[in-house]
């Protein structure tokens, strides 16, 4: 079967395209012909060497994807040949706080990825996915769409009326904007672009700021609640924005944080935090039982990814690149079919 792989060193350039063996699946496993792949920021950090000795050559990256089940082992009861799944991002975090090794079964890095005509997965590393998504939109959903559920719903506990900031306008932030639409609160969304803010609203959005016009945004933000502050902040920027979050949520408000777009080391105003009572909560993507929790609220509420950009499988360099240059609307995605 085809892989592109990392196999010697780290860097996009390094990545080639091979041969290895087709996978069989033994007891407990299934191989799952991939139809579909998503790219996230997490897999430019991963090919880039991001996570240092952590994640080792040889690697297929790339931990969201969708297929077809080719074949099962033996014992397998969860899922038959012809069912359409996704692999879960963390294969091993099947419900309630993550295990304390949960970093050492996740797909992309350390473990081999999506970016593979087949996988071999646990079948319990494995949810359905509905038939009225296409193969990309479904690839979209074990990273970027868990990681939105997760911060406003099941860690967020958002309700009706209350006020989301989200941060820009790829993958998760979309998905923070569908899924608190869905909830019934009011979302105010930023971004450095006129045009993907416009695009934001026709999606809902209530409120826009570009916050290269508006550089305070955490202020403006908070002048929009009428000076109250937002009930949550979806916190993908890191080191830059977390001190704008800071300023846009309210006393008692949460901060979900999820991304270091803009850096990993942060100096955070701690007064603002203490006296004000405010939440930050990490976000590490979810579980399995959220993952199938999450596509039952989708399948009620007709929720579906916003797919920018579908590239062939032999354009895999050029779907990162095109990730990197931040050009995108939404998720970009592979078709291991073209």
């Amino acid at each position: 079967m085809k892989v592109w792989e990392l196999t010697d060193a780290f860097g996009i350039d390094n990545l080639q395209l091979n041969d290895r063996p087709e996978p069989e699946a033994g007891p407990g496993q299934i191989v799952v012909d991939m139809r579909a792949a998503s790219l996230n920021f997490r897999d430019l950090v991963v090919i880039k060497g991001g996570y240092g000795r952590n994640v080792k050559t040889p690697l297929i990256p790339f931990s969201d994807g969708m297929g077809v089940v080719d074949s099962v082992g033996a014992g397998v009861t969860r899922v038959a040949v012809g069912d359409r799944v996704c692999p879960t991002f963390f294969q091993t975090w099947l419900a309630g706080d993550p295990p304390h090794n949960v970093a050492a079964g996740t797909l992309g890095g350390p473990l081999d990825g999506a970016l593979a005509q087949k996988m071999l997965v646990s079948e319990q590393g494995v949810v359905k996915v509905p038939d009225n998504m296409s193969d990309a939109e479904a690839a979209c959903l074990p990273c970027a769409a868990l990681t939105a559920w997760s911060a406003l719903i099941t860690q967020g506990n958002i309700l009706p009326g209350q006020t989301v900031v989200v941060q820009g306008t790829g993958g998760v932030a979309l998905f923070c904007l569908q899924i608190a639409k869905s909830a019934g609160a009011r979302v105010i969304i930023t971004s450095s672009s006129d045009d993907k803010l416009e695009t934001a609203r026709k999606m809902g959005a209530d409120e826009t700021i570009n916050y290269r016009d508006e550089p305070d945004w955490g202020a403006v933000a908070k002048k929009m609640t009428g000076g109250v502050g937002a009930d949550h902040v979806v916190e993908l920027g890191g080191a830059e924005t977390l001190n704008q979050s800071l300023r846009a949520v309210r006393g008692g408000g949460t901060i979900s944080l999820i991304g270091v777009l803009s850096g990993a080391m942060a100096e955070l105003n701690l007064p603002l935090v203490l006296t004000r009572n405010v939440r930050i909560q990490g976000i590490t993507v979810g579980s399995r039982a959220g993952f199938e929790a999450m596509m039952a609220a989708f399948g009620q509420h007709e929720i579906k990814p916003v797919v920018d950009k579908v590239f062939p499988f032999d354009q895999a360099v050029e779907a990162l690149n095109y990730l990197a240059s931040g050009a995108h609307f939404g998720k970009v995605c592979i078709d291991h079919t073209a």
